[in-house]
């Protein structure tokens, strides 16, 4: 008897859950938003009024609100599975938020520290080193598979294309696939 293909989506969204849950009990909440808020503001060294923080800041709270939207639950925060369930439903309607494009603009110009619009290799490593506690050489693969044109630079779209795999495709060799690790 064929055993089915793991869900590459499902297991993308929980190494994002487990990687979100800094306070390991189980569920998420809008705290968790914010301490991944300060992990950025930490790693970029951004204060509260740049426009940058200010932007991150306005995407994850609306981005949380949405994710309780779609989770339809009573509480102020998600399990595993309700927020595995949201994001993919929230990845899908583009009604309110277009999740890939808003997170994907957002973190690419925090990511772009010296506003060069391009990600330099020690720039796309700080942000899954730093701000998601991944390893460098982890880090490092996953940039390699972002820079599609192989300039040693990821670029906007480049970026654009990979949170949009991330979050909607199934294909583990895709370049978003990799921003936790591989799938």
């Amino acid at each position: 008897m064929a055993t089915a293909a793991p869900d590459i989506i499902t297991t993308k969204l929980e190494r994002s859950f487990a990687a979100l849950d800094t306070d390991h009990d189980g569920h998420l909440d809008r705290q968790d938003y914010q301490r991944l808020a300060d992990r950025y503001l930490d790693a970029y060294h951004l204060g509260p009024d740049d426009r940058r923080a200010r932007a991150l800041h306005a995407f994850l709270q609306t981005y949380w609100l949405e994710l309780l939207r779609h989770a339809d639950v009573q509480e102020d925060r998600l399990s595993r599975d309700e927020y595995v369930a949201a994001v993919r439903l929230a990845s899908a309607d583009t009604s309110r938020l277009n999740l890939a494009d808003g997170l994907g603009h957002v973190l690419f110009d925090v990511i772009d520290a010296n506003g060069d619009n391009q990600i330099a290799r020690e720039e796309f490593t700080r942000f899954l080193t730093d701000v998601w506690n991944l390893e460098e050489a982890d880090a490092l693969k996953a940039f390699r598979a972002l820079d599609t044109d192989g300039d040693d630079t990821v670029s906007r779209p480049e970026f654009l294309q990979a949170i949009r795999g991330y979050f909607l495709l199934s294909d583990p060799d895709a370049p978003g696939s990799l921003f936790f690790g591989t799938p």
